[in-house]
């Protein structure tokens, strides 16, 4: 029997639990990495999309963010407008998945094993926008964005590393992410609140 929106709970789901990392079978791997300096029309993007998806869920909505690269300013990033969504259970896809749904999201993959981690791509500009119950990991991702922010020279080392892994592993958004783990730990290891 083929899924349907009316069941979520029969929907595949995609991707391995493989860290915060894509998985290259549902597509990712032959994606280009392409980095643009900062632009500030992406507090705007964000600020739309936090609309769109409080819109969609009402109180389910607990937090909306902006985190990425494209929320620190300054900072050279893909031009994709990442969102974390935090929900009472990630795992409870009925909670929210119809109303983003509904709302012009489409799920992109869930990772089951990983925080129960859900991406969904935006309706009409590039966004992703990842579902995470709060936890560890999201956490983690916040206190990232906030370093990155507050500390100039954590921005500029992480700026470097992403312009010479792009360089190198331009051919694959897996293998970049992949790459730039390290630098993120190394930022992180200072990093207030990261949950160490």
């Amino acid at each position: 029997m083929s899924p349907t929106h009316d069941s979520p709970e029969r929907l595949p789901v995609r991707g391995e639990a493989r860290g915060s990392h894509f998985d290259r079978s549902f597509g990712r791997g032959g994606e280009r990495v392409v980095l643009t300096d900062y632009d500030p029309k992406w507090p705007y993007l964000f600020q739309r999309e936090a609309e769109r998806v409080r819109d969609a869920l009402g109180p389910a909505a607990l937090e909306v963010e902006h985190i990425g690269s494209t929320a620190v300013p300054g900072l050279a990033a893909r031009p994709c407008v990442d969102l974390l969504l935090l929900v009472g259970d990630a795992a409870d896809e009925s909670a929210y998945r119809p109303a983003l749904e509904k709302a012009g999201y489409v799920l992109h993959y869930a990772e089951p094993d990983f925080h129960d981690h859900h991406v969904f791509k935006g309706p009409d500009v590039s966004t992703s926008l990842h579902v995470f119950a709060d936890g560890p990991e999201p956490r983690r991702i916040l206190a990232l964005r906030d370093r990155l922010r507050a500390d100039a020279g954590d921005r500029d080392r992480y700026e470097r590393a992403k312009r010479d892994l792009a360089g190198r592993h331009g051919d694959s958004v897996q293998d970049y992410a992949e790459a730039k783990t390290g630098v993120i730990e190394e930022i992180l290891s200072r990093a207030p609140g990261a949950g160490r």
